[in-house]
């Protein structure tokens, strides 16, 4: 009889593992990621000189320090987590004339994309992205953007921007919604771009333990000096 026991609590202690383990590990162990950057105003300043001119992408500092990358959720080990992978490796300039932007181009080195998690970098990377061949992800304005209404108080004003969105050589029409500040002598533009993955001939891992949406955002925080 008592090896029936034994026997039986194993088996418990099994089925339990199963059901229960998938809910402790959301509960108590899977952690959302910090959302992407977006514009701060802490310690914003009032604008210096006219918005026209030629702007180029630098590092930025502080909670504006320049970064893009992607917002995903997914399904690990049981439970929904959502990820954010990011890279301050990014490049660009802004031309605005007559308070119009009248041409953007941001460059992103993919490679260089990393999250939390080594072995979910390298999917991404490789079987994703393949970086190798795809070195870089671009989003290029095809429309000019009216600024005439950005403050110059050092408050930020949100401006729709359309253009193209590049990702693995595959170019797609997009329109995003995008924070802008003008602080002193510094231009910070954030915004979050929505993606069907599939539409750029990504396939997202679905990998038995990780299971990511279809949909996610690519996301960017710029931080512009004049050229």
């Amino acid at each position: 009889m008592k090896k029936w026991w034994i026997v039986g609590g194993v088996v418990v202690v099994v089925v339990l593992a199963v059901l229960v383990g998938p809910w402790v590990y959301g509960k108590f162990i899977a952690e959302d990621d910090a959302p992407a950057a977006s514009v701060s105003t802490e310690g914003a300043q009032a604008a210096t000189g006219s918005v026209d001119g030629q702007w180029v992408v630098t590092t930025g500092s502080g909670a504006n320090e320049t970064a893009a990358g992607y917002t995903v959720s997914e399904i690990l080990n049981g439970a929904r987590v959502t990820v954010v992978g990011t890279t301050g490796q990014v490049s660009g300039a802004v031309s605005i004339s007559e308070r119009k932007m009248t041409a953007a181009e941001v460059v992103v080195q993919v490679a260089d994309i990393a999250t939390d998690n080594s072995r979910r970098d390298n999917q991404f990377r490789g079987n994703v992205m393949d970086a190798a061949a795809f070195p870089t992800a671009t989003f290029t304005l095809d429309a000019p953007v009216d600024l005439a209404s950005l403050p110059t108080d050092g408050t930020p004003a949100t401006v729709r921007a359309t253009g193209a969105l590049t990702l693995k050589g595959q170019s797609r029409p997009v329109s995003v919604d995008v924070k802008v500040l003008h602080s002193g002598d510094t231009l910070i533009a954030s915004g979050s771009v929505p993606v069907t993955w599939s539409d750029y001939g990504l396939t997202p891992p679905s990998l038995g333990f990780v299971t990511v949406d279809g949909n996610g955002t690519v996301d960017f925080l710029v931080s512009l000096t004049r050229a």
